[in-house]
């Protein structure tokens, strides 16, 4: 959501996000969005690491509750009817996540984010993404990266790592690979839902993700 900046709101980046994001919930597809806080925290990180670690991780879900205002705003601009739902309750600024009526908003044609992970502590953002997309009955979690898909070591760091076109829950722990936090992935394993990994910076990803075409990285059981 920062963009090219390393703090805050890139307007023009949200927008494209978004744009893409739009598209698909035009074709009858129905998403919920999780969105980190990374791009407000990184401003205040050198100060945490002397906090608490419970204030810390509040600040970062109020952090995601920003983005997800953000993202709504965007979508709606474009026509795009969401709902902005929070584990954490802040009723003047959105919804309180209720399961019944967060499917019930997805059934209706709406895009639904789901903000300030699952209120608790000591649980990053995959985890709670996997949490709301097993409550909902996702058919999938689409993890938007900045790379390809999953590789055997960091592609930034090393020009000679491998990507997997597809690989098991039980590959990707065996192998500590990170992708996602182990909890969000033994949630996946055990409940037998396959998650996506793509590139989000390439522009009609989340379409093809979407329909179901040769993407990134398919981790199955």
């Amino acid at each position: 959501m920062a963009g090219q900046g390393s703090f805050g709101i890139d307007a023009e980046k949200v927008a494209a996000i978004t744009g893409e994001v739009a598209e698909v919930a035009r074709e009858g597809f129905q998403l919920g969005l999780v969105v980190g806080g990374g791009n407000f925290f990184r401003g205040v990180a050198a100060a945490a690491k002397h906090m608490d670690r419970v204030a810390a991780d509040h600040m970062g879900m109020l952090a995601t509750v920003i983005n997800g205002l953000a993202l709504q705003d965007a979508l709606e601009r474009q026509g795009v009817p969401t709902r902005l739902m929070t584990a954490i309750h802040i009723n003047q600024v959105a919804e309180p996540f209720i399961r019944r009526r967060a499917i019930r908003h997805l059934e209706k044609g709406r895009v639904v984010i789901f903000a300030a992970g699952t209120s608790n502590p000591y649980f990053s953002t995959d985890t709670g993404a996997t949490l709301r997309a097993l409550e909902i009955r996702a058919d999938i979690v689409a993890k938007a990266t900045r790379v390809d898909g999953v590789y055997d070591k960091d592609p930034l760091k090393h020009p000679d790592a491998v990507m997997f076109e597809s690989i098991t829950f039980q590959e990707v722990l065996s192998r500590q690979l990170r992708v996602m936090d182990t909890t969000a992935i033994a949630m996946c394993a055990e409940n037998n839902l396959p998650i996506q990994v793509f590139n989000l910076n390439t522009r009609g990803n989340i379409m093809r993700m979407a329909r179901g075409e040769a993407l990134g990285t398919r981790i199955h059981a």
